[in-house]
């Protein structure tokens, strides 16, 4: 399955947020495969070199997108594992809007609006 998130890093910790995310934990990335992840991008809206990108949020936004089996399993594989806690502990310092772990997190995705015909 494909789920698509949005999460809001604070505007004046986007560095340290692309920075942390240079060196994501080899035990982290393991434990999201093992959870049944193949693949997670995230991107950030807005270009810091675009004023109208500035006007708009400097771009704070983020948007996730992963493929996995099952995104409640992932999300329940990953809760409470420390390698997990200690990361989003850390996210949760440069985060406005973090990603949900809880069980109602599984719904937390955003909803498709449309998708290429085949």
């Amino acid at each position: 399955m494909r789920v698509a998130l949005h999460t809001k890093v604070r505007a004046g910790r986007i560095a340290d947020y692309e920075a942390a995310h240079r060196e994501v934990p080899g035990e982290l990335t393991d434990a999201i495969r093992a959870a049944g992840a193949t693949s997670w991008t995230i991107w950030r809206w807005g270009s810091p070199l675009l004023e109208r990108s500035r006007e708009l949020g400097g771009g704070t936004d983020l948007f996730h997108v992963l493929e996995c089996e099952d995104y409640a399993r992932l999300l329940a594989e990953l809760e409470k594992l420390p390698v997990n806690v200690a990361w989003q502990a850390r996210m949760a310092e440069l985060l406005d809007v973090v990603h949900d772990y809880s069980g109602e997190g599984a719904d937390a995705g955003l909803p498709v609006v449309w998708e290429l015909p085949s």
